[in-house]
């Protein structure tokens, strides 16, 4: 299912994208502990324009990966990201489903 979604929604985003001009980022879920909304190998793709394609956790953390990637544009350099339930739920970035994921941000510079 996720190379599906990953070749009916995510490619052709990514080719418009960089047709256009616009770098993109390419976040990867490389672990899941616990209960987590999306499995291993789900992929988000992000535009240096904020357009998104994909998921990585649902809704939860893409804010939050958008960010990052904004920030990987900027400084370069791809980065794992670890996203969790938090003491703080309030104030912190995480899954309200108890579980963690950890996500491999990376420029596709192709």
């Amino acid at each position: 299912m996720e190379r599906e979604t990953f070749v009916r929604d995510v490619l052709p985003a990514i080719g418009r994208w960089q047709a256009a001009g616009l770098r993109v980022a390419l976040a990867t879920v490389v672990r899941v502990e616990g209960t987590a909304p999306r499995p291993v190998g789900a992929k988000l793709a992000v535009a240096e324009n904020g357009e998104l394609a994909g998921s990585v956790s649902g809704g939860c953390v893409e804010g939050a990966v958008v960010a990052e990637a904004q920030t990987m544009f900027r400084a370069g350099g791809p980065r794992l990201l670890q996203y969790g339930i938090t003491a703080d739920m309030l104030t912190d970035v995480g899954l309200s489903c108890g579980g963690q994921i950890t996500v491999f941000l990376e420029p596709l510079d192709w």
